[in-house]
């Protein structure tokens, strides 16, 4: 729905390295990802567990956007140590699958993201 945004910019994003990724119905230009296709051919197998293990739980897991409210809103890194030290909060006050979370915070939050 968006991509028509970005559209434009795809020569100057690839001229500075960065992929673009996209989920929906395409076709779309030749410099973007769908990742639809790759969903659909990607095994239901999981692989084994050292493949996808990271090698230091300090390394970068995921990055989350900041809202802007110091300054312009910039990506903050988040490790695999932290994103699962949120997970245990779950286990820890006993909620389950089964549970429904009522979110407070927007998604841009550490918080309200994990």
């Amino acid at each position: 729905e968006l991509f028509g945004s970005v559209e434009p910019l795809l020569p100057s994003l690839r001229e500075d390295g960065v992929a673009v990724w996209v989920l929906g119905a395409g076709p779309y230009p030749p410099g973007a990802v769908a990742l639809q296709e790759l969903l659909d051919a990607a095994s239901e197998e999981l692989r084994p567990e050292d493949v996808w293990e990271p090698r230091d739980m300090n390394e970068t897991c995921l990055y989350i956007f900041t809202s802007g409210t110091t300054g312009l809103p910039k990506a903050a890194r988040v490790s695999h140590l932290k994103s699962i030290m949120c997970l245990s909060f779950y286990e820890l006050v006993g909620a389950s699958g089964r549970d429904v979370v009522y979110l407070a915070l927007p998604l841009h939050h550490m918080a309200g993201s994990l």
